[in-house]
């Protein structure tokens, strides 16, 4: 089920571009926003499963990846399949140890209900819900951040430790010195609530700028 129909998400761009003005020309040029709009194609835990994975990773290499580890689960990632795939089976699919690692433990939260992933978004509080993925081995700020705004549909996470975003914002500013994470942060104080609607259409900007319709 979607959480927001197009014409909230018109008016939330509408009000982005209020907010900052220079995204207004960006956004009229660009599609609408998708975050919260599409149906779920994933469970929670699968789309985790597929930040993980992703990280450090050229989008091409990470989607391989997981092909063969759905097709290793027999078509649905779960956490019971994936504990009791052996860490050779990981490697052999190209699966990093650390990673193995880190899927093995959110595997083991999640069957043992220390982590409750899909009742997760019952949890109002970002804050708190950052708080209890990264307390996970190798669940960083970036994988969070991708799972809550691109499954979960929070509007206020402001990834600016993407480098995509980071450029985005300099392709959107017209900086000539690259902006660094600390100080995309702090303008990211003047954005709220719709932080994560600014980051996406940050990506569009790389996209525009690398002849990219979507």
């Amino acid at each position: 089920m979607a959480l927001y129909t197009d014409q909230k998400m018109r008016r939330i761009v509408a009000e982005v571009g209020e907010l900052d003005k220079k995204f207004a020309p960006l956004i009229s040029r660009r599609p609408l926003c998708t975050i919260g709009r599409n149906e779920r194609t994933e469970t929670n835990f699968e789309s985790l499963i597929s930040s993980v994975i992703s990280q450090q990773l050229a989008t091409k290499a990470a989607e391989t990846i997981h092909a063969r580890l759905v097709k290793e689960c027999t078509g649905k990632i779960t956490a019971r399949k994936l504990n009791n795939l052996d860490d050779s089976i990981f490697r052999g699919l190209g699966v990093s140890g650390a990673k193995t690692r880190t899927i093995k433990g959110l595997a083991t939260a999640v069957l043992d209900k220390s982590i409750p992933i899909e009742r997760i978004d019952e949890i109002h509080d970002d804050q708190e819900i950052f708080e209890a993925l990264t307390s996970l081995w190798g669940i960083g700020r970036w994988t969070v951040e991708m799972f809550m705004m691109f499954q979960l549909g929070r509007l206020n996470i402001w990834p600016t430790g993407d480098l995509a975003v980071r450029r985005g914002w300099d392709i959107v500013h017209k900086n000539n010195d690259e902006i660094d994470a600390k100080t995309l942060d702090l303008r990211g104080e003047k954005l709220h609530p719709y932080r994560s609607v600014f980051a996406w259409y940050c990506y569009q900007a790389v996209h525009e700028s690398r002849g990219l319709d979507y």
